[in-house]
């Protein structure tokens, strides 16, 4: 049966509105498909076209605000180390850093004769490192060398400025970085005065613009900068301070394994026509690594010798300590960094052996750097990048650590705890002991005690002090390689006593000053 002639339109009208809710429907998931793909293509091209170069950085740009323009995100990550930040044992809640020797007195006595006796403060972030050297009273009240700045300013065109002009030759004269002319003038500002290096900073041109020539563009001295561990023209990983490069040659020539260190035991079994060259034979990742040890390591920098990295036997504490033993200085007197202002004894000061330490924990062994943890990789945006608020890895667990410990944050921060309350407390004891010994010696002197007599006793005492020192300088409270700590702070304990006891035998009726 047909339907009635007046149900017709009422089809077609029917018909026409499913046809254009049909067109509707189909058009937004066309405009939303088209947009997703639009969004995808943008997104991969800001992946791949990750900044633009709106400023011309050189090897003479110290000043990390020029970088900043070309590179916003880690410029504006790198300024967030001038926050406040701490943890248990770590960082400054002030504007002054809080003083180490008023609250550890064992540490002022340890260092009397040396310039960490009158003052040694906890360390604040990355922002701050220049600034608070020249404000230490090591530096204003005890003449330093000018190899102090080795690890705290951006000095590399100061060291190339000055080596070429001991050629007769100015920076325009510069071959790129120009590693001869850096190093000629590393080796001239290592053994000259704190003040006169700094002024020889001031007289280098910093990249700051001013619309004078290039040579007139005198700047400000910088903390360690963008351009101390990345190549202006293609921003690769690389290491630019002298005492690293000699360093890592040495260990690399030495037969102490580095399983940690894979290129080092690739090089070894090479032909060894060229020292080893972290710049060209180290791996991307090791470069994450290598460019923090420039500065966090142990090295000597006093006036008596040219900055070096004692790494000729190896890296850990002994190996350390057996190359300051052989080592004399050019006017052929024994090494040591300071004599002891109670007992005379020729000590060795540790510095901040980080690197040193991590090379012997579980992390090294494992593949970690140094920017795993404490530089880890954020997303902004499509953009991955490397986090340049450079800091302790508590502060940022969820990236530094859950990222290979998937474990509760509490689960994670309480390990460490542990690890750290272990080390600070064996290190206190550590410190008794050392107090203990001094006294011991200091009697035996009053009793009459011929250098002769002391000399075993002094010698244990620079033992059972570098040890100690190694640790306490280590800036991770012992969580880098925990058992290698404990291993040190234990034989600084024995060395004390042993001492203490050598220096009660020698004179047994001797009254310990109170």
């Amino acid at each position: 049966m047909k339907p009635p002639e007046s149900d017709k339109p009422s089809i077609r009208t029917w018909s026409l509105k499913w046809f254009l809710l049909t067109a509707v429907i189909a058009s937004a998931v066309t405009f939303g498909i088209a947009m997703l793909l639009l969004t995808m293509f943008q997104r991969k091209s800001e992946a791949q076209n990750r900044y633009v170069r709106l400023v011309e950085v050189t090897e003479n740009t110290t000043d990390a605000k020029q970088w900043g323009k070309n590179w916003p995100r880690q410029y504006d990550a790198y300024m967030r180390t001038v926050d406040i930040t701490h943890t248990r044992y770590g960082g400054s809640e002030g504007s002054i850093p809080e003083s180490r020797i008023e609250r550890d007195p064992w540490l002022k006595r340890m260092f009397l004769g040396y310039a960490f006796a009158i003052d040694f403060r906890d360390r604040r972030g990355h922002s701050y490192m220049l600034y608070d050297q020249t404000q230490s009273k090591r530096i204003t009240d005890k003449p330093q060398p000018g190899a102090c700045l080795h690890c705290h300013a951006s000095v590399v065109p100061t060291w190339r400025r000055v080596g070429l002009e001991m050629q007769g030759k100015t920076l325009a004269d510069a071959d790129g970085f120009d590693w001869d002319a850096v190093m000629k003038g590393f080796e001239k500002m290592s053994t000259i005065p704190y003040k006169d290096a700094y002024a020889e900073m001031l007289a280098t041109p910093d990249g700051t613009p001013h619309g004078s020539p290039h040579d007139a563009q005198l700047g400000e001295a910088h903390p360690v900068s963008c351009v101390d561990c990345h190549d202006p023209e293609t921003m690769a990983l690389r290491v630019t301070r002298p005492g690293f490069v000699k360093g890592i040659q040495a260990l690399a020539a030495s037969n102490d394994p580095a399983p940690h260190l894979p290129s080092v035991e690739r090089w070894r079994t090479g032909d060894r026509k060229q020292p080893y060259d972290p710049n060209v034979d180290a791996t991307r990742q090791e470069m994450r690594s290598f460019a923090c040890a420039q500065c966090h390591v142990e090295y000597y920098c006093g006036p008596k010798s040219t900055m070096f990295f004692p790494w000729d036997k190896g890296l850990k504490m002994e190996n350390i300590e057996a190359t300051y033993d052989e080592r004399k200085f050019a006017d052929g007197s024994a090494f040591a960094d300071f004599v002891h202002a109670e007992t005379g004894a020729p000590v060795y000061k540790a510095q901040h052996p980080e690197f040193e330490m991590w090379s012997q924990g579980v992390h090294a062994r494992s593949g970690v750097s140094c920017a795993d943890c404490h530089m880890p990789y954020k997303r902004e945006g499509a953009t991955k990048v490397s986090e340049h608020w450079v800091r302790s890895p508590l502060l940022n667990v969820s990236r530094s650590c859950q990222t290979c410990h998937p474990y509760p944050e509490d689960e994670l921060l309480a390990r460490v705890t542990t690890i750290q309350d272990r080390t600070h407390a064996l290190m206190g004891r550590a410190g008794g002991a050392i107090d203990e010994m001094l006294t011991a010696i200091v009697a035996a002197k009053a009793a009459g005690a011929t250098p002769e007599q002391l000399k075993p006793a002094l010698d244990l005492q620079r033992k059972a002090q570098w040890r100690l020192d190694f640790v306490n300088a280590e800036n991770s409270m012992g969580f880098h390689a925990p058992q290698e700590a404990a291993r040190i702070l234990g034989e600084a304990i024995d060395y004390s006593r042993q001492a203490q006891i050598m220096a009660n035998s020698i004179a047994p009726d001797a009254e310990p000053e109170k």
